[in-house]
């Protein structure tokens, strides 16, 4: 059994903006060492209710842990290009093939292309087209993992710009089909097996859309 930490570090970011505080000093004699974090729920490695994107829908945590903890199939698309558009023969290209129900996981390797700290890391990346969504979808899984910004109007988010809701894809065809989106892991380059078991257990936030997730695959189990 190998386990692959799939989580990005939650730290200064200029996206996100993360605001970390730690107070009490255990070298000074202070009883505790307490770290205190507000940030967004929607940063980092996270899961998407379907609330993010569906008036009166799911929140949080009325996601069922089975939707993000499972059986994995991981498509590797680590020689997936700078700004490239990805269609669905792309993904049958990559597929390892498996069941109805797997999560499965995209592997492009993007962190090892572009630091996610930069502004590059979102303007340059790859994305899917709205085919691409539609295919995945018709394979029925229960999660999409992805180690990229999936839609191409994220980029845009960065300067205020917005679209309509049918272009962020993998949120309108995929949440909306009861999908649920596991974003921005990392670290894909570590994993060696096509088939895993994906944990990405969100916290269980009342009433948020979204949540952070430690995302981790367990290697040599299945």
């Amino acid at each position: 059994m190998r386990i692959v930490d799939l989580s990005m570090p939650v730290r200064e970011h200029f996206r996100w903006q993360p605001q970390i505080s730690v107070k009490g000093d255990k070298s000074a004699g202070d009883q505790f060492r307490v770290t205190r974090l507000s940030t967004t729920c929607h940063g980092f490695t996270h899961v998407d209710a379907q609330a993010h994107f569906i008036a009166g829908a799911p929140t949080i945590e009325a996601t069922p842990l089975e939707q993000v903890v499972g059986p994995a199939r991981v498509f590797d698309l680590s020689d997936v290009g700078p700004d490239e558009e990805i269609t669905p023969a792309r993904l049958a290209a990559a597929d390892p093939g498996g069941a109805e129900g797997d999560i499965l996981l995209l592997a492009t390797q993007w962190d090892l292309k572009r630091d996610a700290a930069t502004r590059a890391f979102w303007t340059e990346a790859p994305w899917l087209n709205r085919a691409a969504a539609e295919w995945i979808a018709a394979l029925r899984p229960r999660a999409l993992a992805v180690d990229f910004p999936q839609d191409y109007p994220i980029r845009l988010l960065l300067d205020g710009i917005a679209v309509p809701d049918a272009e962020h894809v993998t949120h309108d065809v995929l949440l909306r089909q009861g999908v649920t989106l596991i974003e921005y892991i990392a670290n894909t380059a570590a994993l060696s097996a096509s088939r895993v078991l994906l944990s990405a257990a969100p916290l269980k936030i009342e009433n948020a859309d979204g949540a952070p997730a430690r995302a981790y695959a367990i290697e040599g189990l299945l």
